[in-house]
């Protein structure tokens, strides 16, 4: 049986490219195969729909095995990666239980979040109270002016406990760069501040202390590729600085940490953290390493909150799944899953618990941290690493001209980049070519959400500790992908408000019903009550029936070929009692305007503005 199944596809005569591409020109009749199928990203390339063997002839990366310079496949040869959650400190007893807890729970890395003036021994000895430093990967976030002291405090207490410091693994996230690209706020003199970090960070052998956090350009909503380039050229920044100032290029490339983002694009987020290892390693050999170890670039990775929505939260869920499933498959070495209700309120016990079984699900039942760089030689995979490679390479080079990362943060030209990157992907989410499920797209028709919201101030980034400075220099815009469309849907709430939109279906069973559903999920998105139906003999049924319900706005659904009699008679008829509204994009859309009719909703449309415009007329903004 075995030996039939081998010459099974030998019967079959081999197929070429230029087979497929005539089989595929001739299936599309005329409609150019670039036009219809290659998807062009906002990534700097396009990209196929169909790879083959001959597209990764060549390429390097297929070359490479895990744990072998320059890393595309993995720093390491197994896929294990570890399970972190973070606790925001405010009781450092409550977040020592939580902890204790949590870590029974299959919790294999904690990430502390601690204000700069909570920072001291007493209290990071009642945090750690219980924690074997040597089994669990420690990670801590706080102000910058106090990370060379905690540090200390770290290795002290370590220390006192009699733990063996090489087995203790963790990170310490100073980050010179936070306050020029979060704040918009100057970051002078961090070259000596990073130093002393460094110096410090050398009792903790296993412990990274200075951070490239990707993570704000993915929440400001850049581009995969901006992200990788940017992050290229921040950690070379530390590097090209410090080994200036006189440090070790060997040990300041062993002391960075990359703190990437996860998007929601599948595939392209594993060729990223592919092409991230093998660029890093191109970047720190150029140092001359005493080891080539130095050239390993360590990753944690965190879902996203770009693309996290407040109505139909659950879906925050699917989109995390497919993330951490991302960054899982590409070999990362820790992962954080944002709960699910993060955007809306504090994340509560349900929501943290299932953040954590989303990632242990990926290991005890789908087994990803069994199998190293599955996605190897597939076409597809390979080529995009190797585009991304080169999209992300040009960009840090470009980065380098300009006189490296300090240099375009210090002028805003970064975070104007990005912000003008967060504006493009919001007009795609305005009209529809990005879709958020639950936002943009199938809303849920009956749900509110005003009441859910906790609204938190923002906190200094040294915890109120002492004064930062004005903001003098842009900063990134970290507004969600569905904020603006949240904004218009709650003022929807909040006005006391509810619109009733009357779909009048008629004529054409299939095109009625295609376009009632359609103009549904349209006018939901903006909170309208929707009144759908199954069809009428008459406009002038229709619009009688729209009139009695208390429609404010009447959509008359029906093909093209009827618009031309249906729509006048219809608009003719509602004489003026409701907004009229024509569902879809007709050939006699002219004619129809000239008689007054000049509101139309089709695939073509703006979303976002036609429901601003209507929320408008209707006296909800």
């Amino acid at each position: 049986m075995a030996e039939l199944k081998e010459k099974l596809f030998s019967e079959f005569a081999p197929v070429s490219t230029e087979e497929w591409m005539a089989k595929i020109t001739a299936d599309l009749k005329g409609v150019p195969f670039e036009k219809k199928l290659v998807w062009k990203t906002g990534e700097g390339f396009n990209v196929n729909p169909f790879y083959r063997a001959e597209d990764i002839e060549g390429l390097k990366t297929t070359e490479s095995l895990p744990g072998e310079f320059p890393y595309v496949r993995g720093t390491k040869k197994d896929n294990d990666w570890k399970v972190r959650q973070n606790i925001e400190v405010t009781c450092f007893k409550g977040a020592n239980e939580k902890a204790l807890d949590i870590l029974n729970k299959g919790v294999t890395s904690l990430g502390f979040i601690i204000k700069g003036s909570d920072v001291n021994a007493e209290n990071i000895a009642t945090l750690l109270d219980g924690i074997c430093p040597e089994c669990v990967e420690l990670n801590f976030n706080t102000c910058n002016c106090k990370a060379e002291m905690l540090i200390g405090i770290l290795a002290d207490y370590f220390k006192g406990k009699g733990a063996d410091l090489e087995k203790c693994k963790g990170s310490v996230n100073y980050d010179p760069f936070k306050k020029p690209l979060v704040k918009g706020k100057e970051n002078e003199n961090w070259v000596e501040a990073a130093a002393a970090v460094l110096k410090a960070g050398a009792a903790l052998p296993g412990y990274k202390v200075l951070a490239v956090n990707a993570f704000y350009f993915n929440n400001a909503g850049a581009y995969i590729s901006q992200e990788l380039g940017y992050a290229l050229a921040w950690g070379n920044e530390l590097l090209a600085k410090l080994t200036e100032a006189g440090q070790d290029a060997t040990e300041v490339a062993k002391k960075i940490k990359f703190n990437f983002g996860i998007s929601s694009n599948y595939f392209m987020e594993i060729a990223k953290f592919r092409a991230a290892r093998w660029l890093w390693a191109e970047i720190v050999a150029a140092y001359n390493p005493a080891c080539q170890c130095a050239c390993k670039m360590h990753v944690h990775a965190q879902t996203s909150e770009w693309n996290m929505t407040v109505y139909d939260a659950h879906v925050n869920l699917l989109r995390s799944q497919t993330e951490a499933m991302s960054a899982a498959l590409a070999g990362v070495d820790s992962i954080t899953v944002r709960p699910f209700d993060k955007t809306y309120q504090t994340p509560d016990d349900f929501s943290e618990r299932i953040a954590r079984n989303q990632q242990l699900l990926l290991k005890e039942e789908c087994h990803l941290d069994k199998v190293v760089d599955p996605s190897a030689g597939s076409y597809y995979v390979e080529v995009l690493t190797n585009s991304l490679a080169d999209v992300a390479w040009k960009l840090f080079l470009e980065m380098e001209d300009k006189g490296g990362f300090g240099a375009e943060v210090a002028s805003g030209e970064i975070q104007k980049a990005v912000n003008t990157s967060n504006e493009a992907r919001k007009k795609a989410v305005a009209t529809r070519r990005e879709i958020l499920l639950g936002t943009n797209q199938f809303p849920n028709f009956n749900e509110v959400a005003a009441e859910k919201i906790q609204n938190e101030a923002a906190g200094c980034c040294c915890g109120g500790g002492h004064n930062c400075g004005e903001a003098t220099i842009t900063a990134l815009d970290f507004s969600r992908g569905a904020s603006e469309f949240e904004a218009l849907r709650l003022a929807t709430e909040k006005s006391g408000k509810t619109p009733k939109v009357f779909m009048l279906t008629i004529g054409n069973l299939a095109m009625r019903l295609a376009r009632s559903q359609f103009s549904s999920n349209f006018f939901a998105c903006a909170g309208y009550k929707v009144i759908d139906n199954l069809g009428f003999d008459t406009v002038e049924a229709g619009v009688e029936a729209a009139v009695e319900a208390g429609a404010e706005i009447v959509v008359l659904c029906s093909s093209d070929d009827e618009y031309a009699e249906l729509a006048p008679a219809a608009y003719k008829a509602l004489a003026g009692r409701a907004e009229f509204v024509v569902a879809g994009m007709p050939a006699c859309m002219e004619d129809l305007k000239a008689v007054g009719i000049d509101q139309y909703v089709n695939v073509k449309s703006n979303v976002l503005e036609t429901l601003k415009a209507f929320n408008v007329k209707l006296g909800i903004a």
